[in-house]
């Protein structure tokens, strides 16, 4: 008994943040939450779909609708509000008689359950994204992927750091966070329109395809470290090195493992007869691999990446892709609306004077955001005739790994709201310009691309 005492002291349990709530009260302020998420997750995903975007950005738009900047319908304490301006606070208090002496300790423990929610969300989406990156296709894509990726993280993170910490005075965790943040690349919106303009599998294609799964890969690490900084408050050389080989070490350790495990793990699902026999163990072994990224000082994300790394290598990969997505569709959407609810574009209002430099960082981020992928395309060496412009333009979307830096880093508290709207509206325009940007710098062919099992693992 006095050990549970003692967890119950040390650990900051859910349960304290409820136990001057009504638990009834708080489960219908998380089901009415729910409700407002996956209803601006579905209208902002198909109307961004209509239009040819992904449909993750319409879920940050419609997070941004529903959240602070617009409706208030989804608000969080740690954005500065509190529960008299949300709006399902005062539903609550019409429809459900929640007396206003109550509504406070609702409204906390509303926006934690929900956040929990969200944590998990994109825990999933980096398993989802780790069963989908195969390493084998990644190395047989050749070293020019790699360099291209290379110094598509290196030049925007360094750019956007320094630029961050000399020209607007922002300091060293934050402006190495939001230069993170301009690493990214979405593999998702760029496969996309290669394939709609037959061009997935041209040497370009699979340049950009190898490289922005390497970008991807590279940029996971670069979270982790930049995440494991903001905690620690400070720039400790010997702990960046630490956190750079360790967050490698993990992931190297855990592919190798991996050929180990696959064998064992496939045998056990094999023999398991209930439902869930192939999903549940998935789960397990990927939060337990969150859990070990955490024990080292390393971004929970980086463990569920790392499973689904390993995890892709199994026999089983394509029947555990659909058995995820069902629960990434529930959990996944969670994140990205949140992300988009606790944005506040009101930063970027240029009719209010203080916020002309939030509007100067914004467009400084974008500008960096875009030349500094664009010069990738330079480092393509060996390959004559080959357009080095488009590959630079198919590496400037940041889609939904953008997102998940965006996230990181506003659940940290590291960003303030100028530079955490910043990045925001980064990940929108460069999301919204690279399709249009594409067709323009790499000609429409009219023939038809049949897709190899190389692009289809890429994909």
């Amino acid at each position: 008994m006095q050990f549970f005492m003692e967890i119950n002291f040390n650990v900051p349990l859910l349960a304290t943040a409820t136990e001057t709530a009504d638990s009834s009260m708080v489960l219908a302020a998380v089901l009415l939450s729910l409700v407002v998420i996956y209803f601006a997750s579905k209208v902002g995903g198909e109307l961004s779909n209509k239009i040819g975007l992904p449909a993750v950005l319409g879920e940050l738009v419609g997070g941004v609708v529903v959240g602070v900047s617009v409706l208030h319908l989804l608000i969080f304490p740690e954005g500065g509000t509190d529960a008299a301006n949300s709006l399902i606070m005062s539903f609550l208090q019409i429809t459900a008689g929640l007396s206003p002496e109550a509504t406070p300790q609702v409204f906390a423990a509303q926006s934690e359950v929900i956040s929990v929610l969200s944590e998990l969300g994109v825990i999933i989406l980096l398993f989802e994204i780790g069963l989908e990156s195969n390493l084998k296709d990644l190395m047989a894509v050749g070293i020019q992927a790699f360099v291209v990726a290379t110094v598509g993280v290196i030049v925007p993170f360094a750019a956007g750091t320094v630029g961050l910490m000399t020209i607007f005075g922002v300091s060293a965790i934050p402006a190495i966070f939001a230069g993170a943040a301009l690493t990214a690349t979405s593999i998702g919106i760029t496969s996309k329109v290669l394939s709609e303009i037959g061009r997935l599998n041209s040497k370009e294609g699979q340049i950009i395809l190898g490289a922005a799964v390497i970008d991807d890969v590279l940029g996971i690490i670069v979270l982790a470290v930049v995440a494991s900084l903001a905690k620690d408050g400070a720039v400790d050389v010997g702990n960046v090195v630490y956190l750079i080989i360790s967050a490698s070490g993990f992931l190297i350790g855990a592919v190798v493992f991996g050929n180990v495990f696959n064998k064992s793990f496939v045998a056990i699902a094999d023999k398991l007869k209930t439902r869930g026999e192939l999903v549940i163990p998935a789960f397990i072994f990927a939060i337990i691999m969150s859990y070990l990224a955490s024990v080292i000082h390393l971004e929970a994300i980086l463990g569920a990446f790392a499973a689904g790394l390993v995890l892709e290598e199994t026999d089983k990969r394509k029947e555990l892709q659909k058995q995820v997505i069902p629960i990434a569709d529930m959990l996944v959407p969670v994140f990205f609306v949140t992300v988009g609810a606790k944005t506040d574009l009101g930063v970027l209002n240029p009719a209010i004077p203080t916020n002309q430099e939030a509007l100067i960082m914004a467009t400084f981020l974008i500008t960096v955001a875009i030349i500094g992928k664009v010069v990738t395309g330079l480092t393509v060496f060996g390959q004559p005739g080959i357009n080095r412009l488009a590959i630079g333009v198919g590496m400037i979307p940041r889609g939904e790994v953008g997102l998940v830096f965006a996230g990181v880093g506003a659940a940290s508290g590291v960003l303030s709201k100028p530079l955490g709207a910043a990045i925001i509206m980064m990940v929108i325009i460069t999301t919204f310009i690279a399709p249009p940007l594409l067709r323009i710098v790499f000609p429409e062919s009219n023939t038809t691309v049949n897709l190899d099992s190389k692009s289809e693992k890429l994909l």
